[in-house]
């Protein structure tokens, strides 16, 4: 990993995830904004019971808001090497999707994070194709591992935000 974390409690702080009692809910049209976030890190949350690392993507918006994704190993790794500017030896698959996008005309254009529900984050890429703007669901680590290669913006949706955003202090 890029850069190593440990929380002092196991599980993130509470709320953490969004308080469904929270009375300050956005409006309706608040929900469809979306503000850019930019990839802070990936770190490691280890266990105080000795068990395997989990890893998770931390992400931060212009007003300090910050956000963490649970990820996958591989796509950690294949998110702090985007990070760094390096690659593996060989292509690995989001190496591979980007250069098919590229090799078909296309480009991915942005990343979009846009819903939470119950505890899942699910995310879009919006990809160029011949004039054409395409929308592919995937999860939220695979977007930004390929986001990231292809230099593309990642936005999340203020009702996202609302909902799992902690603010740093």
């Amino acid at each position: 990993m890029a850069d190593d974390f440990t929380f002092d409690d196991q599980e993130p702080p509470e709320g953490f995830f969004g308080d469904s009692s929270d009375s300050d809910e956005p409006s309706s049209e608040e929900q469809r904004e979306f503000k850019e976030v930019n990839v802070v890190g990936v770190f490691e949350h280890h266990e105080q019971t000795g068990g395997q690392p989990t890893a998770f993507v931390l992400l931060r918006d212009a007003q300090e808001r910050s956000v963490l994704i649970w990820i996958g190993r591989f796509e950690a790794l294949a998110i702090s090497l985007a990070l760094e500017g390096a690659s593996a030896d060989r292509p690995l698959t989001h190496d591979l999707l980007n250069n098919i996008v590229g090799k078909l005309g296309g480009r991915v254009e942005r990343v979009l994070i846009d819903d939470l529900w119950n505890s899942t984050y699910y995310a879009k890429l919006l990809i160029a194709v011949n004039g054409d703007s395409l929308e592919i669901d995937s999860r939220p680590s695979d977007a930004i591992a390929l986001g990231l290669r292809a230099k593309a913006p990642i936005y999340m949706s203020e009702a996202v935000l609302h909902k799992a955003a902690i603010k740093e202090e």
